[in-house]
């Protein structure tokens, strides 16, 4: 196992990464992943190649979870970017979900789909991490566009949406290999996620 001292450092709630929040960041993580049509989706992705799709910031490289299942991917990323993930997340629109009146129904529904999640796991390089509520963020409500032929089959343009999950918010990684795996259930194991990711740090 490996010790402790090697464990890749993340970055604390109260942190705020290249001068934005953990709120801020998810929700740029939520509007990068709704971006993406199915065809180009990083979430449809079973090797890692994909993993690069729309990714624009210069500090921070966003990892997509898949829509279910799992899945191995190796991706390899440059040295000196920070790494932001999802455990397991869930978000909604008003054009996935039109029956939403306003926005605190929109929040209530993120929420409750999260509140159900009874396994949240991560193991990183060997070490598994405790997975407690502090890893928890709601992303707000927030405008974004669906594309055409998105993932969710819904109507192209501009919608509202808002999101709920664990995230995981990793440092920039020291150079070499990592490996990543994330898992999570929700109470009616109808949602089982199981990502395993080799993430390699160009020197």
């Amino acid at each position: 196992m490996t010790n402790s001292i090697n464990i890749p450092t993340m970055y604390s709630l109260d942190e705020q990464p290249f001068g934005k929040t953990w709120q801020e960041w998810t929700t740029q993580w939520w509007k990068w992943f709704f971006s993406i049509s199915k065809e180009n989706h990083p979430a449809y992705d079973h090797t890692g190649e994909g993993w690069a799709v729309n990714q624009d910031d210069p500090n921070v490289v966003f990892i997509a979870g898949t829509s279910g299942g799992k899945v191995e991917r190796t991706v390899t990323i440059p040295a000196g970017k920070a790494v932001l993930l999802p455990i397991i997340n869930f978000a909604t629109s008003y054009s996935e979900n039109p029956s939403l009146r306003d926005e605190i129904e929109m929040i209530a529904h993120a929420k409750s789909n999260i509140d159900d999640i009874v396994k949240k796991e991560v193991n990183i390089d060997g070490t598994s991490l405790i997975i407690s509520e502090r890893y928890r963020m709601q992303s707000p409500p927030f405008n974004f566009t669906f594309p055409t032929n998105n993932i969710y089959g819904v109507q192209d343009g501009s919608t509202r949406g808002a999101g709920d999950g664990y995230w995981i918010f990793f440092k920039p990684l020291s150079p070499g290999k990592h490996n990543i795996r994330t898992s999570g259930s929700c109470l009616s194991g109808k949602i089982q996620i199981d990502v395993e990711i080799e993430i390699i740090i160009k020197r």
